[in-house]
């Protein structure tokens, strides 16, 4: 395994630990952070209030992580399944209510200095939508 893996499965198991400190001691000082659907963020205190808010509306864990390296090692990609709980509403989205989702994702990352510089995140929006759209389990449908 290279330093570059190693360094992207340190950030992942560090995500699913929970442990926002030690994923913040992996990035750059200037992180560029590219969520999907969303406006980028530089540096380590936007990262961190990105994550603050995330954690807040959403559980989630990350399984069946695939890490590529380029030959440098300093371009990688990762693909996981993002097993979540949708908690607290957010703007623009289905009402919160725990519903539980799986959602296939990837990110592209930069590394530099041994250090992560750039995540990218990818997820097929609609798809996430769909899954947290549907009725409560257990839920009756209404009348005809």
């Amino acid at each position: 395994m290279t330093d570059a893996e190693r360094l992207i499965r340190a950030y992942y198991a560090a995500f699913n630990a929970g442990d926002r400190a030690a994923m913040l001691a992996l990035l750059t000082e200037d992180v560029i952070h590219d969520p999907n659907q969303g406006t980028r963020r530089t540096g380590k205190p936007a990262f961190a209030a990105f994550m603050a808010g995330m954690d807040a509306a959403y559980a989630e864990q990350l399984a069946d992580l695939v890490v590529m390296v380029d030959a440098s090692g300093s371009r990688a990609a990762a693909e996981f399944t993002v097993l979540g709980q949708y908690l607290r509403t957010e703007d623009g989205l289905p009402e919160a209510h725990g519903q539980r989702y799986a959602l296939p994702a990837g990110a592209f990352l930069t590394i530099r200095d041994g250090k992560i510089a750039r995540i990218a995140t990818h997820y097929n929006l609609p798809d996430w939508i769909s899954q947290v759209s549907a009725p409560p389990e257990g839920a009756r449908p209404g009348p005809a």
